[in-house]
């Protein structure tokens, strides 16, 4: 798979917390590789591997995305875009493999074919606040 199809099925695998609880999620993941993702081996680690790190640091990218987005808070933001943004938020403070630039467009490109209408310029001028 390539980069932008694998951080696509990060976004889809991070998704589901939206809809499931912390406890439900390492079922979530199994389900996840077994009906949705055809990755092989060493994707599928990647995908896990990545996930598992946004996951340990999904308060702290909250509180980030809370500081950053004015007159916005995590609460209010539609569930793709935040799924989006918490992705873009950890390839841009914890990921060294991933420049800025890179992780702000992959997200805008994320939200485009995922998010509503206005979600692509949403997601694009909450991340221009961490670049």
């Amino acid at each position: 798979m390539s980069r932008r199809e694998l951080r696509e099925q990060i976004f889809k695998l991070l998704f589901r917390i939206e809809f499931n609880s912390l406890e439900e999620m390492p079922e979530q993941e199994k389900l996840f590789f077994e009906d949705e993702c055809e990755a092989d081996v060493e994707d599928t680690e990647y995908i896990s591997t990545k996930y598992q790190k946004i996951l340990e640091k999904m308060s702290e990218i909250d509180e980030m995305l809370n500081e950053k987005a004015e007159n916005w808070d995590t609460g209010r933001m539609g569930k793709v875009d935040l799924t989006i943004l918490r992705l873009a938020v950890y390839e841009i403070a914890y990921d060294e493999d991933v420049p800025t630039s890179v992780a702000i467009n992959e997200a805008v490109e994320l939200a485009k074919k995922f998010g509503q209408d206005a979600s692509a310029g949403f997601v694009n001028a909450i991340l221009a606040k961490f670049a």
